[in-house]
């Protein structure tokens, strides 16, 4: 807010808007409603976001905590490929849990799904000791080599689906699909860590609905800010 021209009542009602509408608000919306230019209104929005970013970046991952990958974004034309196979933007996605409970989740926009980069996830969000659960995608096996317990399950040929054994991973993911496309229609790749960092924001605080206000509004003023030429560098 440092320097702003826009009235700080419009900033609380885009701080409002975004932590309070579980379906998320699209950014022309947001101009409407509160009679702002377009890239004014951008602007603000991903601002609001870099702070749930940066606050939720202060959480670590505990209890058993299911890792898989999901992919995000529409297949270049001709290509019919779907999942690992195809030019989808692809994510990693991790959630503590405790017995059948979903605790906390993370999403994470990766380059591709290799060792460098699960491995930088996991030293980033996951203390040492705790237990991956995965699937049998053999990316995952050095787990053990580096600290973690790792529960392992090899879905081909066992009878069992990956949604049973991977159940909060599949409806996560499946959530923030349905999100993308019908608040927003698509999301350019170069901000959809910003977007799905916001769906984990609200979505890690779903028990604390009466407050989330005034925790990002927190958020926000605790967060060092992003300037517009970083946004669009």
């Amino acid at each position: 807010m440092h320097r702003t021209r826009t009235p700080l009542v419009k900033w609380f009602w885009m701080i409002f808007l975004l932590s309070s509408d579980k379906r998320g608000i699209s950014t022309l919306e947001v101009a409407k409603k509160l009679e702002l230019r377009y890239a004014t209104a951008w602007e603000i929005l991903h601002k609001i976001r870099k702070a749930m970013s940066d606050r939720d970046s202060k959480y670590m991952l505990a209890g058993v905590i299911e890792m898989d990958e999901t992919f995000i974004g529409t297949s270049s034309k001709g290509n019919k490929k779907k999942g690992r196979g195809s030019d989808k933007v692809p994510v990693v996605v991790s959630v503590s849990t405790v017995g059948d409970k979903m605790l906390f989740a993370k999403m994470q926009v990766v380059e591709s799904v290799d060792k460098k980069e699960i491995e930088k996830i996991v030293s980033n969000t996951i203390p040492k000791g705790e237990t991956i659960k995965t699937d049998g995608l053999q990316v995952y096996k050095f787990l053990e080599t580096i600290g973690y317990k790792h529960h392992r399950e090899v879905i081909s040929g066992s009878g069992m689906k990956a949604h049973d054994l991977l159940k909060w991973i599949h409806i996560i993911a499946s959530n923030v699909k349905a999100w993308i496309n019908v608040t927003f229609h698509g999301i350019e790749k170069k901000h959809l860590q910003a977007y799905l960092n916001e769906f984990c924001y609200r979505l890690n605080r779903r028990f604390f609905e009466g407050q989330i206000f005034d925790r990002l509004l927190n958020a926000c003023v605790l967060s060092k800010g992003i300037t517009y030429a970083e946004l669009i560098g």
